[in-house]
């Protein structure tokens, strides 16, 4: 028989909020063990309690460089993204020039 369904609000009762908070807590940390050991993926989680108490999983060398990784790919994206429009915006000035050129080279052959 499966479980069913719960429904997504905040846990008005503190002590089961706790509860609930140190159960799923526990399974997420669980579950991202899983996936880095089966899938060979390199994973990292951060969690900080309502009161501000950090929990933290890490499967590569260490946390920071595992983020460090991150930053890198997702800035890197952004800079490719800027290159593109400032290459888009050099080929629009070198198409003006040409076009320039054209309309020159057209008085000068009448």
């Amino acid at each position: 028989m499966g479980r069913g369904k719960v429904e997504l609000k905040r846990i008005e009762n503190k002590i089961n909020r706790q509860v609930t908070f140190a159960k799923r807590r526990n399974g997420l940390l669980k579950k991202a063990y899983e996936l880095s050991v089966l899938c060979d993926a390199e994973v990292a989680l951060i969690i900080f309690s309502a009161r501000g108490k950090l929990f933290e999983f890490c499967s590569g060398p260490s946390i920071t460089k595992t983020l460090e990784r991150y930053e890198r790919c997702c800035y890197a994206e952004q800079e490719s993204k800027l290159l593109s429009g400032k290459d888009i915006e050099s080929t629009y000035q070198e198409y003006l020039k040409l076009k320039e050129k054209v309309e020159h080279l057209r008085r000068t052959q009448r």
